[in-house]
């Protein structure tokens, strides 16, 4: 009994393909991954990366070509798929996915998302604050109506212990103030749980997830953990263990995966 998912920001799905993530899957063992940054449309994918082995993809590409964009691989075919918040700002980006398992007594959600970066300019970064006010009470709702795990790159590192230069980053986008509360405040309101937080509770550099393309941030291990597995209580509970894949990378991000203690 258990239930292997992965959480991975490709960077380009093209891309990531020619580096491996196909091998690297077949010995994974995930039943779902979830990834954002397809930067592909549908025809792109179709024929392609529609699966990977036994695992089916299910997608909401952006309207921009090259650009944003989420996906899930499965196992098991859900009973319903749902693609974005509701929101024409984001859902033409292509930031959420969602696949539910339901089943008489079990209403259950697998959601990948992608949060907007504001790093690349200040009208990004309000769009950036826009998305964390829709998708709020989107979460808080989801929460009160069926168990989930939210898995994607949130853009965010929550504390101090989450990036190497916290000193120097906390007027950069990502480790802002009100970002940071806004996730402080959705722990304490929805109770989600950051499920690699809880079972790493000292984790600092080796809990990374992503590296900067620039300088030596990679070699010298100057990271950010900003990829994330966000669970209802319950589901967090079964949590068993989590591996940030360093060795396996395909993008900017390491893949990040927790085995969790129930079935679909």
């Amino acid at each position: 009994m258990g239930f292997r998912l992965v959480s991975l920001n490709l960077n380009g799905i093209r891309s990531a393909a020619s580096k491996g993530l196909a091998d690297w899957l077949a010995t994974a063992g995930a039943d779902c991954m979830g990834v954002q940054e397809l930067k592909a449309q549908a025809e792109d994918i179709a024929g392609r990366f529609e699966r990977f082995g036994e695992l089916a993809g299910h997608f909401h590409c952006a309207q921009k070509k090259g650009y944003s964009g989420v996906g899930l691989y499965a196992r098991h075919d859900p009973s319903e798929v749902l693609t974005g918040i509701g929101v024409p700002e984001f859902d033409d980006e292509g930031r959420w996915v969602e696949l539910r398992f339901d089943r008489p007594g079990r209403r259950l959600s697998i959601v990948s998302c992608y949060f907007p970066s504001g790093s690349s300019s200040d009208e990004r970064q309000q769009a950036k604050f826009r998305f964390l006010d829709v998708v709020f009470p989107r979460l808080h709702a989801l929460a009160r109506e069926r168990e989930f795990i939210l898995v994607g790159d949130v853009n965010i590192a929550h504390t101090e212990a989450d990036l190497k230069n916290w000193k120097g980053n906390q007027k950069n986008s990502g480790f802002l103030p009100e970002e940071r509360a806004w996730m402080t405040r959705l722990f304490a309101e929805t109770g989600l749980v950051d499920v690699y937080r809880r079972l790493h509770p000292q984790a600092t550099e080796e809990g990374y997830t992503w590296w900067s393309n620039r300088g030596q941030a990679w070699a010298k291990n100057v990271g950010w953990r900003i990829d994330y597995h966000l669970a209802t209580p319950a589901l967090a509970a079964t949590a068993r263990a989590a591996q940030i894949h360093r060795a396996s990378r395909f993008s900017d991000h390491a893949p990040l995966t927790v085995d969790y203690g129930f079935d679909l």
